[in-house]
C-alpha cells in the first residue's frame, strides 16, 4: 500500500526549519517596489505581480551568474536603515506565515554599505529588524526563532573582516558564517584565513560548495576549510556510483554533515534537471543528512510549503520524509544542543503527529 498523499493545507501547517535562505533574495515584491521608489532605483516593472514574474523568469535561465545578477535590484533598496529594518522584519513574518519555526537567514554586510552605513551598523540594523519580526510573530501566536549567518563574498577580499563581525556579534543573534557568490573560479581555500579565525573562536560556518563547481569545492570546504555544513552540495552524487559511496561521499554521510539542499533553486541554476530526479531523494535514501531549503524566495518564486509540496507531488515524498528533513535541519542548526533538542521534542515532532 502507498501512503496517502498530503494535501497542501496540511503541508502549510507542518512545522518547518530552513537553514539556507538569503535575506536579499526574499523581499516581498510590493516592498521592493515601494522601497525602490523611495531611493530612486529603477525596476524592470513597478507592478508587484509582474515584478515577481520577472524574477521567476530571469531565475529560470539555467545560468548561476545570471541568477545572481537578479540581486542587483533587491540590494539597491537595502542600503539604508529604513530598508534593512523593513526587509528584516518582513522576512521573519513571512517565515512565520509559512509555518517555519526555526530559520537561519544569511546575507553579505559588505554589499549593504553603499548608503553610508558601516558594517557593524548593517548588522545591528538587521538584528533589530529580525527581533521586531520575531516579537510580532510571537504575539500573533506563530513564534519563530531566526539566527543570522554573515556571508563573505568569495570573489572579494573582505571575508576575514566579515569573520571578525561574526565573532563580534555571536552573542547578539549571529549564529555563524558563510561564503557566497559565484562558485566556479573562486575556491573556498582562497579564504582560509577567515575560516582559521572562526575555528579559533569556535564560531561555526557553512560553505556554498558542490553547485556550480563539483567535488573539489566540496573537498576543499570540508577537508581544507573545516566547514560544518555544505550549502547545496548536490554534486556530491559525482562520488557515488551504483549506490556505492566514494571516500568523500562517505565522509559526508558518515559524519552527518548536513547538506543544505534547495531543489527549485538548483533547477533554475542548472544544478539539477527536475524535482523528481533531484539528488535530495536519492541522498535521503542513502542515509545522508539532507535538509530542505528555499535559497531565495523571491528569486525562485518559492516557499518552504511549496518546496515540500513539490517533493510530495513529483518525488513521492511522505509526511515522514518531510519530518525527517525538518528534524535534520534542527539537528544541524548553529544553536546550542539543548535548544535544538527542545525544538525537536516540543515543537517539531508534536507538529508531525497528524
Amino acid at each position: 500500500m502507498t501512503a496517502p498523499r498530503i494535501d497542501i493545507d496540511t503541508i502549510r501547517r507542518l512545522p518547518k526549519a530552513v537553514l539556507h535562505d538569503h535575506l536579499d533574495g526574499g523581499l516581498r515584491p510590493a516592498t521592493l517596489v515601494e522601497l525602490a521608489e523611495t531611493v530612486g532605483h529603477t525596476l524592470p516593472t513597478t507592478d508587484p505581480d509582474a515584478l515577481a514574474a520577472w524574477y521567476y523568469e530571469a531565475a529560470n535561465s539555467g545560468d548561476l551568474v545570471r541568477y545572481i545578477a537578479t540581486f542587483g535590484h533587491t540590494l539597491a533598496v537595502m542600503q539604508t536603515r529604513e530598508g534593512l529594518l523593513r526587509t528584516a522584519e518582513e522576512y521573519v513574518l513571512d517565515l512565520a506565515g509559512d509555518g517555519v519555526v526555526y530559520g537561519e537567514v544569511r546575507y553579505a554586510p559588505e554589499l549593504m554599505v553603499n548608503g553610508g552605513l558601516t558594517l557593524p551598523e548593517v548588522v545591528e540594523t538587521v538584528q533589530e529588524g529580525l527581533a521586531a519580526g520575531m516579537a510580532k510573530a510571537g504575539a500573533a501566536g506563530t513564534p519563530v526563532r531566526v539566527g543570522t549567518l554573515l556571508c563573505g563574498m568569495r570573489m572579494f577580499d573582505r571575508t576575514r573582516e566579515i569573520a571578525d563581525l561574526a565573532v563580534a556579534f555571536r552573542d547578539a543573534g549571529v549564529v555563524g558564517f558563510d561564503i557566497a557568490g559565484a562558485e566556479d573560479g573562486f575556491p573556498p581555500a582562497d579564504h582560509l584565513a577567515a575560516f582559521e579565525h572562526l575555528r579559533g573562536e569556535s564560531v561555526p560556518f557553512t560553505i556554498h560548495a558542490g553547485e556550480a563547481h563539483g567535488l573539489p569545492s566540496i573537498h576543499q570546504a570540508l577537508q581544507v576549510c573545516g566547514a560544518q555544513r555544505i550549502g547545496h552540495g548536490v554534486r556530491i552524487t559525482e562520488d557515488i556510483v551504483d549506490g556505492k559511496l566514494g571516500r568523500l561521499a562517505g565522509w559526508v554521510r558518515d559524519r552527518r554533515i548536513a547538506l543544505e539542499m534547495c531543489p527549485t533553486s538548483n533547477l533554475q541554476t542548472g544544478a539539477a534537471t527536475s524535482i523528481a530526479e533531484h539528488p535530495i531523494t536519492a541522498l535521503r535514501d542513502l542515509g545522508f543528512r539532507v535538509t530542505l531549503n528555499t535559497d531565495n524566495r523571491l528569486v525562485s518564486g518559492t516557499t518552504m510549503t511549496r518546496e515540500m509540496a513539490l517533493l510530495v507531488e513529483e518525488a513521492g515524498w511522505t509526511v515522514e520524509d518531510l519530518r525527517t528533513v525538518t528534524v535534520n535541519a534542527v539537528k544541524s542548526a548553529f544553536i546550542p544542543f539543548d535548544e535544538r533538542r527542545a525544538l525537536i521534542e516540543d515543537v517539531v515532532l508534536p507538529g508531525y503527529a497528524l
